[in-house]
């Protein structure tokens, strides 16, 4: 299910916890999908019974990292992400970080990449101060979207 309306959020939230799982939430940008994002999904999806999946929308990708940036839409990106087996919701944000998802979503796990701490985990104090855990899951080294870029412009 590709989510991209705040009131689709209410309403998924609502039916996850009437379901009573645990939720696990990440976000990222997914641009050019690899092993690694791969990788690090199999493991935040196996921290819990839902996992919830955080997409960047288009603008919010070029304000962060540039106009040249996303190489694959937001529809796109989020249509592959839904498709995994270790993906249960996507959610689209327009705000440059998830911050307004946590709050609405609650999770009971947060998931970020290794190359954050909790301190760097946008969220974490409130997914924290709801009962819920953050966690960092170590990232699939030489595996990134920007290296897979940089190798084609060599090309």
């Amino acid at each position: 299910m590709i989510v991209t309306t705040d009131i689709q959020l209410n309403h998924l939230r609502d039916d996850l916890r009437a379901a009573g799982g645990k939720i696990v939430f990440t976000n990222g940008v997914f641009d050019i999908l690899h092993a690694g994002h791969v990788t690090y999904l199999e493991e935040a999806r196996g921290m819990g019974d839902v996992l919830v999946l955080g997409l960047n929308s288009d603008a919010s990708v070029r304000r962060l990292k540039g106009p040249d940036r996303p190489l694959n839409s937001e529809v796109d990106r989020a249509t592959v992400l839904a498709a995994l087996r270790s993906v249960d919701h996507v959610v689209i944000f327009r705000d440059d970080t998830p911050l307004t998802v946590i709050e609405i979503l609650l999770p009971d796990i947060l998931v970020k990449g290794g190359d954050y701490t909790r301190d760097t985990i946008v969220g974490a104090d409130i997914v924290e101060a709801n009962g819920g855990i953050v966690k960092t899951v170590p990232l699939l080294e030489g595996r990134s979207t920007t290296s897979i870029i940089n190798r084609a412009r060599t090309v």
